[in-house]
């Protein structure tokens, strides 16, 4: 008995992959649906192992946040025409979903949820069966606080998430310190924070570039140190000057919203170079 239109059609629409792979399928399984749909998902797999030396380069990023709790997700794929299919992204979005429910709290408790009875890397294996390209999940990032913020920006391929020292702050607050984040892309929250090898490597190039230019060595510590100020006001999220309003920096655009309120955290994910 030949495999029917109805049939394929309705395998299409149960897995997503294409007429002709529908039609294989079936014609192997003996028509078996279920049998059809297991071939189907083998396949996927077989493409994700053709396709581990493969760069994932582009996809999906997404962000949220609420009552304390903010993470990132980044789905990753090869190319940006798979990366802006509805299905890919899609998704992005289900996972996303399940592990903000969860309040995952790291990338592989993320991949060991399990959606509508499937493991999150099998769902990804289906997509590439789907479409032929490595996909990953690239990273997850997420953060608590007494407020949060968020920014998913246009393109779909950059996200930041911000935490704030204070409840009950507005939401529009957190997005802003979230778009300061996502456009200045700093190295750290605070000056505290930042790693003691940057901090080091800073200090020994201003020293070099003062011994450079002639300066007397009784003051070459002294101009590394002022060089080093200004690398904490460009790179530091509470120091950056506030990219709306140049009179102010972080600090201070935080404390005319609330006395008081700080950013005590923030993550970054991009998928493109900064």
């Amino acid at each position: 008995m030949a495999v029917t239109m109805a049939e394929i059609t309705k395998l299409r629409h149960m897995t997503g992959a294409g007429l002709m792979a529908c039609k294989k399928a079936l014609v192997e399984a003996n028509e078996d649906m279920d049998a059809a749909i297991e071939i189907i998902r083998k396949k996927g797999q077989a493409v994700a192992a053709k396709r581990e030396d493969r760069v994932a380069s582009e996809g999906c990023v997404i962000a949220d946040g609420k009552d304390g709790f903010a993470a990132i997700v980044a789905l990753k794929c090869e190319t940006d025409f798979v990366a802006s299919n509805a299905g890919f992204k899609a998704l992005a979005q289900k996972i996303f979903n399940a592990a903000f429910s969860a309040k995952a709290k790291s990338l592989d408790e993320v991949k060991a949820i399990t959606i509508d009875g499937k493991s999150v890397s099998d769902l990804i294996i289906e997509e590439v069966g789907k479409t032929g390209e490595k996909m990953e999940l690239g990273a997850y990032e997420c953060l608590e606080a007494p407020s949060v913020g968020f920014y998913n920006h246009f393109n779909g391929k950059l996200s930041t998430i911000v935490g704030l020292s204070l409840p009950g702050i507005d939401a529009e607050v957190g997005k802003e310190v979230a778009m300061q984040a996502a456009s200045m892309n700093p190295v750290a929250v605070c000056r505290e924070e930042v790693p003691e090898n940057i901090v080091n490597e800073e200090l020994t190039v201003g020293r070099e570039k003062a011994l450079e230019e002639g300066k007397p060595a009784a003051i070459v510590d002294k101009i590394a140190q002022g060089r080093l100020e200004k690398f904490y006001k460009e790179t530091v999220l509470m120091e950056q000057e506030y990219t709306k309003d140049a009179k102010l920096n972080i600090a201070s655009y935080l404390n005319q919203q609330a006395k008081g309120l700080k950013a005590i955290s923030f993550k970054r994910v991009n998928l493109n170079e900064d």
